[in-house]
Parts: C-alpha cells; structure tokens; sequence
C-alpha cells in the first residue's frame, strides 16, 4: 500500500511539473504574438505617430 501510495504522489508531481512547463511555454508564446503585433503596428504606423508627437509638441509650446 505504502508503495502505490509513492507512486501515485510521483505520478503527480509529474504531471504538475509537466502541465506547469506547459502553461509557461504559452504564457512565452503568447507573449512572443503580442510583441510581433506591437513592433508590427509600430513599424507601419512609425512615421505617422512621429508626425503626430510632434505636431502636439510644436502646438503645446507655441500656446505657452
């Protein structure tokens, strides 16, 4: 009895380790989709949003 009462405790901080590795590689890749998205955005709107913080910085400092 104590035996399989082992092996079942083993078997199961098996499986935790293994399903925890797992949820850490998807947290990683989703991670992984967000970052490519963002750069992605950024790269095709880089010019445009430059354009727009500078147009507030020039409006902001000619009203002061």
């Amino acid at each position: 009895m104590d035996r399989l009462l082992r092996a079942t405790v083993r078997l199961r901080e098996l499986h935790y380790g293994i399903s925890r590795a797992q949820t850490m590689t998807e947290y990683a890749l989703i991670m992984a989709a967000i970052a490519i998205a963002v750069f992605t955005a950024y790269s095709r709107m880089g010019s445009n949003v430059g354009s727009v913080v500078n147009k507030v910085n020039s409006d902001l400092t000619a009203a002061s």
